[in-house]
């Protein structure tokens, strides 16, 4: 049993759903990939875990042996990033969780559109706890998150929940337009010795920096904007077109 959407609405939309289908039914609700790589046996400790008062129990990995180096060190460094912009997450936990009604029914009160659960979790409160687990090879299929589709999660990730970047774009800003004066400075100076200063080489080059520069100060800027846009069109976040769950109970 289950629901099937009316289309792919996207994996967290797709967590939500099944979250907002079983709160009503269930005391506690556990989420997890359907690729059998987490390990179904780490599931009684979460249930006791829920037992001795923990509303959610996060699925933590021991280890990432099954990933690549690159993917280790991306991630790495990831949950490095998130942690010095302020956002809390639990490293090495993906959607493999306990939570309960309770927990569920505050989560399902964030209304934003641009789901990143893996920060919004954290968010909720209520005691917590961890059960690690060894993750498993995959042994069909292929994963359904590309390079592309990752570098696109850690950039929701981001900017759902800081404006570090844009802070950073301001700081920025503000070092070019010293950087700039310092050279302006040293260029009179130059003129008034009677010193002809050369240099359209670097003058080309400092262009093409610059341009590309703010190429991407825009682009982020784009990306807040993109969000406010989401945000405001207030557009469902799933469209269910069969619902075996419900009508099963």
């Amino acid at each position: 049993t289950g629901i099937k959407f009316s289309r792919n609405f996207g994996h967290q939309n797709a967590l939500v759903a099944g979250l907002t289908t079983a709160v009503n039914y269930s005391d506690m609700m556990i989420t997890i990939d359907a690729d059998l790589q987490d390990d179904i046996n780490a599931i009684p400790k979460m249930v006791q875990k829920y037992h001795e008062g923990k509303d959610i129990v996060y699925g933590v990995r021991n280890n990432r042996d099954t990933d690549t180096a690159f993917k280790r060190k991306t991630a790495l460094a990831f949950y490095d990033l998130m942690k010095k912009l302020g956002v809390d997450m639990v490293p090495n936990s993906a959607d493999y969780r306990l939570m309960s009604k309770r927990a569920v029914e505050t989560l399902l009160q964030f209304k934003e559109r641009n789901l990143f659960l893996r920060g919004m979790v954290p968010m909720v409160g209520f005691p917590s706890a961890k059960v690690y687990y060894a993750r498993k090879e995959r042994f069909a299929g292929e994963s359904k998150y590309p390079l592309k589709k990752m570098i696109k999660f850690a950039l929701d990730g981001i900017t759902s929940f800081s404006t570090a970047p844009i802070k950073l774009i301001m700081g920025l800003g503000i070092g070019v337009v010293f950087v700039g004066i310092i050279l302006l400075i040293y260029t009179l100076i130059q003129h008034c010795l009677g010193h002809v200063v050369a240099g359209w080489s670097s003058m080309m080059i400092s262009l093409w920096v610059l341009g590309g520069v703010q190429l991407i100060c825009i682009s982020m800027i784009g990306e807040y904007i993109g969000k406010i846009y989401s945000e405001v069109k207030a557009r469902p976040r799933f469209t269910i077109e069969e619902d075996d769950y419900t009508d099963k109970l």
